[in-house]
């Protein structure tokens, strides 16, 4: 029986079991019937801050991660298939009035406001090509955000504060505490580990050859 072996670029176990969860959907299309998955945890450094505050810097830890993978595996000679970098952090996007608004106050033209949203990002290679995905985002309370990106305090540290609780990153998570538990981190990272895979499990969609065949 086939052994295939799932790097992941972290111990904690939301990530861990979000990728583990992620198999149990397209693992029957990554590989023929009766293959054998596993998903090992190896503590690595991302390269970024400890809670990234861009689009890009999320990209990046992730896509380090798997990189550091990948480095692990030549000098080691590990038998790792795939490499799974996860990184969470935020975006900020600053939101332009309305056309509404600006026509009825003009100051308001220049006038933009701060969005911070939770963010939870994947990057997936198999040594040869990688690719990204990412979770949805949800919106952090104005209070949370300043804490964060203007005091310098961890995500981790600050919604602990916030929610007058312990460890929640090893548990539900912000996404969890933030959506009263409709969505968690560990699906956050789920969704973001099927999206970041689909190009190896639906290889022929994001074949050149087949898309243009239908232009």
């Amino acid at each position: 029986m086939k052994k295939i072996i799932i790097a992941v670029g972290s111990k904690r176990g939301p990530k861990l079991n979000a990728v583990k969860e992620s198999l149990e959907a397209f693992s029957g299309m990554l590989a023929h019937e009766g293959a054998q998955f596993e998903v090992i945890g190896v503590e690595v450094e991302s390269g970024v801050s400890h809670t990234p505050a861009s689009r890009e810097e999320l990209m990046r830890g992730a896509r380090q991660r798997a990189e550091v993978l990948m480095e692990m595996a030549r000098w080691s000679g590990a038998a790792w298939q795939y490499f799974v970098g996860l990184e969470g952090g935020l975006d900020v996007v600053h939101e332009s009035a309305s056309p509404n608004e600006v026509l009825r106050h003009s100051r308001l033209q220049q006038k933009r406001s701060r969005r911070v949203f939770l963010e939870s990002w994947a990057f997936v290679s198999d040594g040869a090509q990688g690719h990204y995905g990412r979770s949805g985002g949800i919106e952090l309370p104005v209070a949370l955000a300043h804490e964060v990106l203007e005091n310098g305090v961890e995500l981790s540290v600050a919604i602990d504060r916030f929610a007058g609780a312990v460890g929640i990153r090893d548990a539900q998570g912000a996404w969890g505490v933030l959506s009263k538990n409709f969505v968690t981190r560990q699906e956050a990272f789920r969704v973001a580990v099927i999206a970041a895979f689909a190009p190896f499990y639906n290889a022929w969609m994001y074949n050149p050859a087949a898309t243009s065949s239908h232009a």
